[in-house]
């Protein structure tokens, strides 16, 4: 019987590709690579991205500034967004359009944001091809620290829209 292999979606092997991410950062989201944003985890149902407490990231309070753990935050759920967008034709812009966010506990040493909303995000996708309508999803990503105590959560609303 024969084995079927399957082909991953060349995005994963991308995001997961520790030196091509840091370059794309590097050219896109020069901030994120400043911060030491890092994707842990990249797959189609999944995203971990992780972000530590150090001098640039830092707020008053002696813990990691919410502006760098919202930016780990979006890049859990941006980056499946991508991979569902990545090298499809026509192209689609992707837009935060709404964000809201809880803090339960002061984020210091190493924080994971993940994001399992793969699957509905690019059912998503989907429905702006199939309908060329704009389509918009609210998606979920929680912050957790060492400990895996939940350090935050973040939830972003997405609009995809087919480019005529």
């Amino acid at each position: 019987m024969p084995v079927i292999v399957h082909n991953p979606n060349p995005f994963f092997l991308l995001a997961n590709n520790p030196l091509k991410f840091k370059l794309f950062l590097l050219s896109k989201l020069p901030a994120a690579f400043l911060a030491g944003v890092k994707i842990e985890q990249c797959a189609e149902e999944s995203c971990s991205v992780s972000v530590l407490y150090k001098w640039l990231t830092q707020n008053p309070f002696r813990s990691t500034y919410f502006a760098c753990l919202s930016m780990a935050a979006e890049m859990s759920t941006g980056a499946l967004a991508m991979a569902n967008l990545y090298q499809r034709k026509p192209a689609v812009s992707m837009l935060i359009t709404g964000m809201e966010s809880k803090y339960y506990k002061k984020a210091i040493g190493k924080t994971v944001f993940v994001c399992k909303q793969g699957l509905d995000i690019k059912n998503t996708i989907d429905n702006a091809y199939t309908t060329a309508e704009a389509q918009t999803i609210q998606v979920k990503s929680e912050g957790y620290n060492e400990q895996n105590e939940i350090v935050a959560e973040f939830w972003f609303t997405w609009s995809f829209k087919v480019k005529q």
